[in-house]
């Protein structure tokens, strides 16, 4: 269900997102098919897996998102003593029936890549490391195994495919191509600094920030911000620094703090084919609950 907000009109709907812009006239120089200043960007409690929006919900997960996302925007402008990164936070005041799952941003000409940075081997790249030594093209030393850091975080884009299709992985040459060889530079130079600094934030509360996935806009003075969600649950892949360390098995060593709960349940229950089932209830209670220590860890 969309909300209705007063003085907002909702313009779109992603798996997880609501966007609105102000409910009133464009105004300025090509004001009809002008961009509004500021945004509205609400988190719901949806939750999807396998391109798919499952039934339920996980309750306060939008509240949890945006809470994570705030937090890391504040550490990234320098509460983490580092330099300050510019991000699309605006002013404003975010109507009442939202409060907690919604940030007020700055409208942005956003860039067509999705920057993903990897830390550690697992998942796609540990299957596409397993078949060819390479992850999404980068080749990488012999011997790793599921799981391992890797020598040095490695930048892997994505090319932002349109609604309803899926992204698509691509080389650095091929960024290059979309957003010129200054600006790919600048993307990859910068999704690595935050990656790190991230990383290095996640450690001090034991916690291993494996990878992640940030995306950026040009503002209107030019500069490169950094937009959307970032570092959360949704985004990024976080596992118990311990855990890591003295587990036997991937299950133990790569317990993450997401769905991964809901997509072991799917996988067990379903074959992708027609609707997907009915969440059970302590999928989502054990989905809640992961979503929840994560940002406990991170902010208390």
């Amino acid at each position: 269900m969309i909300d209705v907000l007063p003085g907002w009109r909702h313009v779109y709907s992603g798996k997880v997102r609501d966007l609105y812009v102000p409910d009133e006239p464009a105004t300025g120089s090509g004001a009809e098919g002008a961009r509004p200043e500021r945004m509205l960007v609400v988190a719901s409690d949806r939750v999807s897996a396998f391109d798919h929006v499952l039934s339920p919900g996980i309750p306060g997960k939008g509240e949890l998102l945006t809470t994570l996302s705030l937090w890391w925007f504040d550490q990234l402008a320098g509460a983490d003593g580092g330099r300050s990164i510019p991000n699309h936070l605006a002013e404003g005041e975010v109507p009442d029936s939202v409060a907690g799952r919604a940030m007020i941003v700055r409208s942005l000409d956003m860039q067509p890549i999705e920057c993903v940075v990897r830390g550690y081997l697992t998942g796609s790249g540990w299957n596409e490391y397993r078949a060819n030594g390479t992850v999404c093209g980068i080749r990488l030393e012999s011997g790793l195994g599921n799981g391992d850091r890797l020598p040095a975080p490695i930048f892997t884009p994505a090319y932002k495919a349109p609604l309803g299709e899926h992204d698509e992985n691509i080389t650095f040459d091929q960024t290059v191509a979309l957003v010129g060889a200054d600006r790919a530079e600048d993307l990859r130079d910068l999704s690595l600094e935050i990656y790190e600094r991230a990383a290095s934030t996640a450690e001090q509360r034991g916690l291993i920030l494996a990878d992640t996935k940030f995306e950026f806009g040009v503002d209107d003075d030019g500069v490169l911000t950094l937009a959307d969600e970032v570092l959360t649950s949704d985004s990024s892949r976080y596992w118990d620094a311990e855990a890591w360390a003295s587990g036997t098995t991937p299950d133990e060593r790569m317990a993450s703090f997401d769905k991964q709960i809901v997509r072991d349940w799917l996988a067990a229950h379903w074959d992708k084919d027609g609707a997907a089932p009915v969440l059970p209830d302590d999928v989502v209670t054990r989905t809640a609950d992961r979503y929840r220590e994560l940002l406990h860890r991170l902010i208390d």
